[in-house]
């Protein structure tokens, strides 16, 4: 980070505890849909939500099987930039809203020409622990981290 020129990217791979307390949430809403007494067609709704629900995360953000997924990150002086199978590298604008904790990274962004705010959640498993310290840095302290890209 001791100059603009410097670049970084990091890959992640899918996270075995986001995968299981997402299964948990999952888990826990159905059970809640069945001890609750509502009408039979209520019950299949909630159900088939849940069941939406999971077929649409699932391969998009936690098991990371989809085209559309993402995988990587980068920053070079350039901007930031995500990388999925359908898109190729793609230029974003992080938000400030952007979390870098030691046990997740919620990546807040902007897609290039879109007015939609996405969420990236990146757990510390899913990659190497210094690689994940190297990226809640950058993230911390890049000096245009919030910049649109070019």
């Amino acid at each position: 980070m001791s100059s603009p020129s410097d670049s970084f990217e990091c890959r992640w791979q899918p996270s075995r505890r986001l995968l299981l307390l997402y299964g948990l949430v999952q888990a826990l809403a159905l059970l809640s849909l069945s001890l609750v007494e509502m009408p039979l067609w209520g019950l299949l709704l909630g159900v088939a939500l849940c069941l939406g629900h999971a077929a649409w995360v699932l391969p998009r953000f936690i098991l990371l099987s989809a085209p559309q997924a993402f995988s990587q990150l980068r920053c070079t002086a350039d901007g930031w930039q995500l990388w999925s199978t359908a898109g190729g590298w793609q230029d974003i604008q992080l938000r400030p809203d952007s979390l870098a904790l030691p046990l997740v990274v919620v990546l807040r962004f902007r897609l290039a020409g879109e007015r939609r705010v996405r969420g990236l959640c990146i757990p510390h498993d899913a990659m190497p622990r210094d690689m994940h310290r190297r990226l809640r840095v950058r993230l911390k302290f890049s000096r245009r981290r919030w910049v649109a890209a070019e």
